[in-house]
C-alpha cells in the first residue's frame, strides 16, 4: 500500500510556530497569545508585513514572511502590546476636550493616525528592549530617539511633529516601511456604561496589569527560593485568611473553599468579579477587577453565604437569574449591616428591602422584571454568580458538602455568639442559619401526613358477635374480638391525575406513583381512580394498589392541559363528592386550574406551578 503524502510545512512556518511557542510560554504574553493570534498569508498582509494589530484585539501574522523564531516572538508581542497599552482608546490618543450645554466634558480625537502609529511603535519597541524579549524586526529606536520622551506615547507623537517626521516612514514596528501595523485608528474606542449599567473598560489593559504583577511576583519568589508559596500571598488567599483568623461566622467556610484566581477560567465563564460553584466547593475571582483588599473581603463573604444558605438548591423552579438578584439584595444588606469589608461600587443594595427574605424580594421583582433583568451580579454580563451543577449527578460529595456548609455556618454562629455575644449578627441571617440547621421534612413523609388527614382510616371495635367468642383455653369465659367497622369503600378512595405530556420524565411518574401506592396500601385503600391527561383526559377507571404499584400503561405523551381531567373527576357519578385529588405534574400546564375538591400537587424537584396553589405542593 502506498504511503500517504504528509502535508509539508514550509521553513518559514516552522520558524513562525517556534516563535509562537516562545510567546505562549511567556508569563506576560501567554494569556493573550492563546486567545487573539491568527495566522494568514501574503494575500491578507502582503509580502512586506510580518504582523498586524487590530482594534478588536486580533493579531494576524504572515506565514509567508521570513523571520527567525525570536523575531517572530518579538513581532507577535509587539502587536499584542498595542491593545494592552490602550493605543486604540479615545482616552489615550491625542485630542482635546469639549463642553456641552450641560457642562459635561467629553474628549474629541484629533491626531494623524500614521504618526500616532509610529509613536506607539517606538513606545512598544522601547518596552520590549527593556524586558529583553525577542529580537527586533527592524531598527531599534533606543539610542536614536531621545531617552527622556520615550516614557509616554503622546510625548513621542509631539516629538515626531516637531521634527517633521515623514508619516510614511515606518522604519520601526513590524509592518512594511510604508504600511501601518495598526488597523482601526480611524475610530478610537470609547468606553461607556453598557446596558447592564457596568462601566466598560479596556479588558486587555486590565488583564495586562495583572499578568505583569503576577510575573514580577513569580520572578521575585523564584529568586528568593519561595516559588512554591507564590500563591499564598494572592489577594484571594489573604482575604480568606482574614475570615479564618478574625471572623468565626464564616471561618470554617473560608477554610473549606478553594479560591481560584485564574484569569483564563474567568474569561471562559464571563466572570467579571467573582462567582461560586457550591457543588464543587470553589470560588472564582477575577483579580483584574482591581478591587481593594477590603472590597475582596466583602465579595468573598458574599459568595460564602450563597453556598452556606443553599441558594443553589432553593431556586425550586424560579427564574435562576432573578432568584440570584433577590438573594444578592439580602446578602449585601446583611454584610453592610455587619460592616464586613468594604462594599464595592454598583453592588445590589437597597435600604427599602431590609428585613425581607429572598422569597419576598423575588415576588417583588416579578412585578417589574424588565428593570431587575438589567441589574448585574458580581459575575456581570447579565449572568448569575451562582454557578450551575457541573459535577456528575448522583455523586455523594455534593450531599456531604451541603451538610458541611450547613454545619459550618451553624457552628460559626455559635462560636461568634460565645466570643462577642448576641446582637452583632442581623436577625434575618440568624433566622436563616437556624432554619437551615433543622433539616426539612422529606416530601414522602409530608405526603403520608396528607393521606392521614384526608383518607379516613378503618376503625376497629370490640365485638362479642360470632364466629366463636370462646377460647379453647377458657371455654367458659366469653372474650371479645376486634372487628373492622362496616364502611362504604366507595368513600375511602381518592383520584390521581397523571400529567403524561412529553415534558414529563417517566422516572418521575414512577417515583410519584410508587409513593402513592405505598401510602394507599398503608391506609388500606381498596382502589384509586386514575386519569391520564396530556391535551385530553384518558380515564383508566379504578385501579387497585397492586395495579398502581405494578406496570402502569401510561397513555398520552402529547401536549399539556389538565383541566379536562379535573372536570372528568369532579363530574364523575361514581367518584365521591368529597374525594381528594392528587395531581402529578412537572408544572408546564395552563396558568389556571378550576378545582373545587381538596387537592394536592406532586412536582419534581426544581419545578414550579405557573400559579399560586391552594392545595399542598410536594416536591420530590
Amino acid at each position: 500500500m502506498a504511503k500517504q503524502h504528509e502535508k509539508k510545512i514550509s521553513q518559514n512556518e516552522k520558524q513562525l510556530r517556534a516563535g509562537y511557542d516562545i510567546v505562549t510560554s511567556n508569563d506576560i504574553f501567554g494569556l493573550f497569545a492563546y486567545r487573539r493570534v491568527g495566522i494568514c498569508g501574503k494575500e491578507k498582509l502582503g509580502k512586506k508585513t510580518a504582523a498586524c494589530s487590530y482594534a478588536d484585539g486580533e493579531v494576524l501574522i504572515n506565514k509567508d514572511f521570513a523571520l527567525s523564531p525570536r523575531q517572530w516572538a518579538y513581532a507577535i508581542a509587539h502587536c499584542l502590546l498595542h491593545n494592552c497599552f490602550g493605543h486604540y482608546d479615545l482616552d489615550k490618543v491625542p485630542g482635546y476636550m469639549v463642553e456641552d450645554f450641560n457642562g459635561e466634558k467629553t474628549k474629541k480625537a484629533s491626531f494623524d493616525p500614521k504618526l500616532w502609529n509610529i509613536a506607539c511603535d517606538i513606545y512598544v519597541d522601547k518596552f520590549l528592549h527593556d524586558i529583553k524579549f525577542g529580537d527586533p524586526v527592524g531598527p531599534d529606536p533606543v539610542g536614536r530617539i531621545p531617552q527622556g520622551i520615550m516614557t509616554d506615547e503622546v510625548k513621542i507623537y509631539e516629538y515626531l511633529i516637531r521634527e517633521g517626521w515623514d508619516e510614511d516612514n515606518h522604519i520601526y514596528g513590524v509592518g512594511a516601511p510604508d504600511v501601518m501595523d495598526m488597523v482601526g485608528l480611524d475610530k478610537p474606542i470609547e468606553y461607556k456604561a453598557d446596558k447592564w449599567g457596568y462601566q466598560e473598560r479596556n479588558e486587555f489593559a486590565a488583564d495586562f496589569a495583572v499578568t505583569i504583577s503576577c510575573a514580577v511576583r513569580g520572578a521575585v519568589s523564584k529568586v528568593s527560593g519561595q516559588e512554591d508559596n507564590n500563591n499564598r500571598y494572592s489577594v484571594g488567599k489573604r482575604a480568606a485568611e482574614w475570615f479564618i483568623n478574625c471572623f468565626p461566622l464564616l471561618g470554617a467556610l473560608a477554610a473549606s473553599f478553594k479560591i481560584i484566581e485564574d484569569i483564563n477560567i474567568c474569561h471562559e465563564n464571563d466572570i467579571r468579579v467573582a462567582a461560586v460553584n457550591a457543588w464543587d466547593g470553589e470560588i472564582y475571582i477575577n483579580t483584574s477587577a482591581h478591587l481593594s483588599e477590603e472590597e475582596w473581603k466583602f465579595v468573598l463573604a458574599h459568595e460564602f453565604l450563597h453556598a452556606a444558605l443553599m441558594h443553589h438548591q432553593r431556586c425550586e423552579g424560579r427564574d435562576h437569574y432573578l432568584w440570584n438578584i433577590a438573594t444578592d439584595y439580602v446578602i449585601n444588606g446583611w454584610l453592610f449591616e455587619m460592616n464586613v469589608g468594604s462594599m464595592p461600587a454598583d453592588v445590589l443594595y437597597d435600604e427599602k428591602l431590609k428585613n425581607k427574605s429572598a422569597e419576598e424580594i423575588y415576588d417583588l421583582i416579578l412585578s417589574d422584571m424588565r428593570t431587575y433583568m438589567k441589574l448585574n451580579t458580581f459575575r456581570g454580563n447579565g449572568k448569575g454568580d451562582i454557578l450551575g451543577k457541573t459535577r456528575i449527578s448522583g455523586s455523594s460529595r455534593g450531599v456531604s458538602l451541603d451538610d458541611f456548609y450547613r454545619n459550618a455556618l451553624a457552628q460559626g454562629l455559635e462560636y461568634e455568639e460565645m466570643r462577642r455575644g448576641r446582637g452583632f449578627i442581623p436577625a434575618g441571617l440568624v433566622e436563616e442559619i437556624r432554619a437551615l440547621a433543622v433539616p426539612p421534612i422529606p416530601w414522602d413523609v409530608r405526603l403520608a401526613e396528607w393521606f392521614n388527614a384526608h383518607i379516613r382510616p378503618l376503625e376497629k371495635h370490640r365485638s362479642y358477635a360470632h364466629p366463636s367468642r370462646r377460647q379453647s383455653c377458657t371455654p367458659d369465659i366469653p372474650r371479645a374480638r376486634y372487628v373492622v367497622t362496616d364502611s362504604d369503600d366507595a368513600s375511602r378512595t381518592f383520584g390521581v391525575i397523571i400529567d403524561t405530556s412529553g415534558s414529563m420524565d417517566p422516572k418521575e411518574i414512577g417515583k410519584a406513583l410508587g409513593a402513592v401506592a405505598s401510602y394507599a396500601a398503608a391506609r388500606e385503600v381498596p382502589a384509586a381512580r386514575v386519569v391520564f391527561c396530556d391535551a385530553n383526559a384518558y380515564d383508566a377507571g379504578y385501579m387497585t394498589v397492586d395495579e398502581i404499584a405494578g406496570r402502569v400503561n401510561v397513555i398520552g405523551r402529547g401536549g399539556t392541559k389538565l383541566q379536562p381531567a379535573v372536570n372528568l373527576l369532579q363530574n364523575a357519578k361514581d367518584f365521591p363528592k368529597d374525594g381528594p385529588i392528587l395531581i402529578i405534574t412537572d408544572g408546564w400546564i395552563e396558568e389556571h386550574l378550576d378545582i373545587k375538591r381538596t387537592h394536592a400537587y406532586i412536582l419534581p424537584s426544581g419545578c414550579r406551578l405557573p400559579f399560586k396553589a391552594r392545595g399542598d405542593v410536594f416536591y420530590m
